[in-house]
Formats: C-alpha cells, structure tokens, sequence
C-alpha cells in the first residue's frame, strides 16, 4: 500500500526497512506453506498470486517500528516477521473463501481458485491456510499473539455469518452495516495493528491505541471497497465488481440511499437491485440512482471522517518517520482507486 506514495526524504528509510521486512515476511510465508504434496503445494503457489498491497503485514511491521525509538531494520524481530506473515495466511484464507461465497472468478486480475478446481478444494485451501497461519503463530515468544489472531478469527466468521445473515434484507441499517465491517475487516486490521506492538514489547496503551487505529481504517478501507466494487473498473480493481449487489450484500452507500430517497425512488432502487440479484446487468443505473441522493458523496465523507480517528489515535506514539508513515497510509486507504 505504501508503495505507490511519493515519499519526502526522511521517510525514505523507513520504506527501505519495511520492503526488506516484507521481502522476509514473503519467505516466511512461502516456508510455512510448503508441502511434499504437488496437488497442495500447486493450489498453495497459486493463492501466492492473490497476493496484493500485503496491507497487513505492512502494518505489523511498520506499527512494530511506531512503537519504538529505533527506526531502522534492526528493529524488527523474528516475531514482527512471524506475526507479519499470520495476518497475512489469514487474510488469504478469507479471499479464498469469500470468493466461493460470491462465486466469484477473478481476483487478482486472475482466476480464484473455486473457479480453477471447484468450491470443495477452495473450502479445503482457506481452512490449510488457517491452520498454517496457527501453527505459526505458536513459534511467537509468548502466547499472546495467538489469543489475538483467535479473537480475530472468531470476529470475523462472526462477521461473516451476520452478513450471511442479512444477505437480501433490504431493511438493514447503517448500525448492522457497521458491525459486520468492524468484524468483517476491522477485526484482523486493528489485529495487526496491535500485533507490531506486542512484539515491540510496547506499553498496553500504546497497544490499545495501534488496534483503535486499525480499527478506524478497517473501516474506512472496506468503505473505500464499498465504493470501488459499484464505481471501479475490473480491469482496474482486478476483480469482478459489482457483486455486492448481485449476492444481495447492501453496503453503505445503498443502505443511505434506500433510507433517503422517496418511496417512488425506493420502488425503483429496490426494482434496480433485485434485477442485480437475478443476474441482469443493472449497475449503471444503480449508480445514477446513488449519486441522486448523495449516497456514494456519503459514504466517502465516512471513510474519510474514519481516517480522521484512525490519526487522532496516533498521538499516544512517539513522534518518529514510522508514525508518519501510518499517517500517509490511513489518508492512502481513501485516496485509492483499487
């Protein structure tokens, strides 16, 4: 995520600590998951490509850098690596199984892997991910970051379950909306976030405020998806877009625009979405019909207030070029356009 950002100079250093952290963190990752089985090691090499911003393994490291004086690469252990390489199995494991849930077929500007080999092995892969991401974790210096990612584990099938729950409810509210993301997204984010802190043995305030930050910009970063899932391009995004719809998933900006508009504008919206669900091609007019009641205006000004709390939450850090760094990076997560 922060690779695209033009950086001043004395934040130079610490991308160079980061990419060489991540450059770790990819063979730790690649270590964990090999098998002496073809068929798993193929499968395993394949879910390698989903791999994109790698925004939680960033923010392991680089939270581990904010939490301390010390700023160069030295400063991140085998545990900021370890626990860096977790969030990101378990964020796999989710894209391999939100793609069987959505049906989807491309991700990464590739084919997804229920696509390739079918929802069983799909199932089968995300649930080998997640194990790989627990044995894993066990090899952190203390017990603490496996209560963590569990927590975050359990939040987020919660989540899941919630929006399974509501799927083509068309009465759903923003609070409902809210707390399936904050679980959905929110919960591995802001997992990551105080991650990077425990294996920089920071204080507990320091910790609470880093998983209140990710918190803060799970959000708004599922808002931004939100946005680009009804406005992006494919090609751009590099998935299929409009699916929310399609798989009856309302999201902010339908769930403000349903709540504003008039009845005769509500009829014709739920009229738009239903011929979404059923596989018609409807999603320009779903997106003329959001911009009239300022929906898509709406959920932007959200993420973008959420961004504002994701930074307030800085300032119990101590004012080094790594706390910056997460402060372009908050702004980043808005300012996207995949």
């Amino acid at each position: 995520m922060h690779a695209g950002i033009d950086l001043p100079g004395e934040l130079k250093s610490v991308r160079a600590a980061l990419e060489a952290g991540l450059v770790r963190v990819t063979r730790r990752f690649d270590e964990q998951l090999s098998c002496d089985l073809p068929p798993v090691r193929d499968l395993c090499e394949h879910v390698e490509r989903y791999r994109g911003k790698m925004l939680r393994p960033t923010l392991v490291l680089l939270c581990g850098l904010a939490s301390t004086r010390e700023q160069g690469e030295a400063a991140l252990t085998d545990d900021h690596v370890t626990l860096a390489a977790v969030c990101e199995m378990v964020h796999m494991a989710t894209l391999v199984h939100d793609d069987v849930l959505d049906e989807a077929d491309t991700r990464r500007r590739g084919a997804t892997v229920n696509r390739l080999r079918g929802n069983e092995a799909a199932v089968i892969l995300g649930d080998y991910l997640i194990a790989a991401a627990f044995h894993l974790c066990s090899q952190a210096g203390s017990q603490e970051p496996s209560l963590v990612v569990g927590r975050a584990s359990m939040d987020m099938a919660a989540g899941e379950l919630l929006q399974l729950h509501r799927r083509e409810d068309y009465s759903i509210d923003e609070a409902t909306y809210f707390e399936i993301v904050r679980r959905k997204t929110g919960a591995l984010i802001a997992a990551a976030c105080r991650l990077g802190a425990l294996a920089s043995e920071a204080s507990p305030g320091v910790c609470e405020a880093l998983d209140a930050f990710g918190r803060a910009l799970g959000v708004a970063f599922q808002i931004q998806d939100d946005l680009l899932d009804l406005t992006g391009r494919q090609g751009v995004v590099g998935k299929n877009v409009g699916k929310d719809a399609e798989k009856g998933k309302l999201t902010l900006p339908v769930i403000h625009h349903l709540a504003e508009c008039s009845v005769r504008q509500r009829a014709e919206s739920l009229s738009i979405l239903l011929r979404l669900a059923s596989g018609e091609s409807a999603g320009e007019q779903l997106v003329q019909a959001l911009s009239a009641t300022g929906s898509l205006v709406h959920a932007r000004q959200v993420a973008v207030r959420l961004v504002r709390e994701a930074a307030d939450c800085l300032s119990a850090l101590p004012d080094t070029p790594a706390r910056t760094m997460l402060e372009i990076m908050a702004q980043s997560a808005v300012d996207r356009a995949f």
